[in-house]
């Protein structure tokens, strides 16, 4: 568990990270802060399958966590659809399917602060999760739109 003084340098360095990433990549369409008490960012990112969407970071004193909205809940197909999420959770990496609220799907995962103990592993850790968030909304989306909403594709 990190101290509070720990926190707020972790949280100035993984801030300052994210805004020379909302400068520098071309795929960050926007970088926002929470409350500042949340200890949380939002990155709005820009895709291909889905045109965008936004990854949530919330800074914890253990873990960092991360999610992202990915679809309504299916309106038809149930079963295949949810088995279609549970397949590919098998070749995610630190991110995994979840149901949310009104059953909506979200990628949700974490990571321990432990991982972001000095800016290089800070910096790997955020590009990895921010690179393999994208590719997995962008590799599941359309498939699993095409399962759950089949009657609105030709």
């Amino acid at each position: 568990m990190l101290s509070s003084e720990a926190l707020d340098g972790l949280e100035a360095r993984v801030d300052a990270w994210f805004r020379r990433e909302a400068e520098a990549n071309p795929m960050i369409a926007a970088v926002e802060r929470g409350e500042p008490a949340d200890r949380r960012w939002y990155v709005r990112v820009l895709g291909d399958q889905k045109d965008t969407f936004t990854l949530w970071f919330t800074l914890g004193q253990r873990t960092l966590q991360y999610e992202t909205y990915v679809m309504p809940a299916p309106e038809e197909n149930e079963a295949d659809f949810y088995r279609h999420l549970l397949v590919r959770n098998l070749g995610l990496r630190g991110w995994s399917f979840a149901i949310g609220e009104e059953s909506a799907v979200f990628l949700t995962g974490s990571t321990g602060v432990e991982a972001l103990a000095d800016d290089e592993a800070l910096a790997t850790e955020l590009d990895r999760v921010l690179g393999s968030g994208w590719a997995y909304v962008e590799q599941c989306f359309r498939p699993a739109l095409r399962i759950g909403f089949a009657s609105k594709f030709p």
